[in-house]
């Protein structure tokens, strides 16, 4: 079991720093942060660098901390949210991937959910620290506060009709 809750975390937690290095970084096929600014107001979103800059930090930070098993319900927490707002962003394509749908991000708010359930396994950082084993209504806290900040930042950050996508 807990090599396959290593591989779950490694894969996604991973996945999900990359997709941040991507937002903020001409690394992995990024475009910098000008090109993650430019994907933010085409979306609808105000902010520009700095949206971008928070979105990006917080999925490499989250992702990072997934990956290693540190501090799970917060790594979880933050993926959960991150990628509430990438579902927001595409629920009007539908669900599946090839339309451009939420799939992806939903696969991931999955993985992050069941990550917070049962916790990091025994090859992480939480159990070299002693902070395993997490109680079951850490996964609450997570869903509750991932999706939460996820909608609010969608509410706050996100304009009637997508912006030119020049600098702002």
């Amino acid at each position: 079991m807990d090599t396959g809750i290593l591989i779950l975390r490694l894969l996604a937690g991973l996945l999900v720093a990359g997709h941040g290095v991507q937002k903020i970084s001409h690394r992995l096929g990024g475009h910098g942060l000008e090109g993650g600014a430019r994907e933010f107001r085409g979306d609808g979103f105000r902010g520009g660098n700095l949206t971008a800059l928070a979105a990006g930090t917080g999925q490499i930070g989250s992702g990072l901390l997934l990956a290693l098993g540190l501090l799970t319900p917060l790594a979880a927490t933050g993926v959960i949210g991150v990628m509430t707002v990438a579902l927001t962003v595409k629920w009007h394509n539908g669900l599946w991937v090839q339309n451009d749908g939420y799939e992806y991000p939903l696969v991931l708010i999955a993985t992050a959910a069941a990550l917070a359930a049962t916790g990091p396994g025994a090859w992480s950082l939480d159990r070299v620290l002693g902070l395993t084993p997490y109680p079951l209504w850490w996964l609450g806290v997570a869903l509750v506060s991932g999706i939460g900040s996820g909608l609010l930042t969608r509410v706050v950050l996100h304009t009637a009709a997508p912006r030119p996508t020049g600098d702002a």
